[in-house]
């Protein structure tokens, strides 16, 4: 029995990438949409309408030595690109709901401290005028909603997870570089089109790595999508 278990996790350990792509791939699909869909309306509901007074986030040494950098835009935006890989990439059920439930869980974390305690990036010295291709950006999320950084906290969260589901795969050495360097561009052009401060940042960052954290922590199991049985003698 024991034996039967260990060979079922593995097989579903080298699942290509294509099979893990087709598995669930509804469930995904819509599961994915309406989150984003759900999320977007609660954080942008809150930024319109915050309850206390907003506080201003205070800036520091890095946030002086990182200047405006108009060209890190894309970067930033493609945070929604790089948040849908990990659950398109995921093979179980199981192991779905479990990724789904943490940034759930991180989500409405973000969102109660936006409730409880509205904070706002300082206004920038910056012409927007100079950069058409900010104004949608700045008309619809603007820099409020400010600490902790969901966009830094979810892009830790998708990278330690991708990181766990490259290794299943074929623990490609370049895929995981590539992860790495798209997660910190994605924290630093945070910073880099002042939508956020570093404290901003350092908060979401914490924040994404404890909700990684609680959802790989029965790793075998999770990750894989299957516990692994012990003989009688090992309970």
């Amino acid at each position: 029995m024991q034996q039967r278990s260990l060979s079922a996790v593995e097989n579903r350990r080298i699942m290509s990438w294509s099979e893990r792509l087709a598995a669930h791939w509804l469930l995904k699909s819509i599961g994915t949409a309406t989150f984003i869909a759900v999320f977007i309306a609660l954080y942008l509901y809150l930024l319109k309408n915050p309850v206390f007074a907003v506080t201003e986030m205070p800036l520091t040494a890095v946030d002086r030595v990182i200047d405006f950098q108009p060209l890190t835009l894309p970067l930033y935006l493609s945070l929604w690109l790089y948040v849908s890989l990990p659950p398109a990439l995921i093979e179980s059920r199981r192991q779905l709901i479990n990724y789904g439930l943490a940034v759930g869980a991180l989500c409405l974390t973000g969102l109660a401290v936006f409730l409880i305690w509205p904070s706002a990036v300082p206004a920038p010295d910056i012409n927007w005028a100079r950069y058409p291709a900010f104004d949608f950006l700045k008309n619809i999320d603007g820099t409020g909603n400010a600490c902790p950084s969901l966009h830094a906290a979810t892009a830790v969260y998708s990278a330690i997870w991708l990181e766990r589901l490259i290794c299943e795969i074929n623990r490609s050495t370049a895929m995981r570089i590539i992860n790495w360097i798209w997660c910190i561009g994605i924290v630093y052009s945070a910073l880099a089109t002042k939508q956020h401060v570093a404290l901003d940042v350092l908060a979401g960052a914490i924040l994404g790595i404890m909700a990684a954290a609680l959802s790989l922590r029965p790793a075998a199991g999770i990750i894989s999508g299957a516990q692994q049985k012990q003989p009688l003698s090992a309970r």
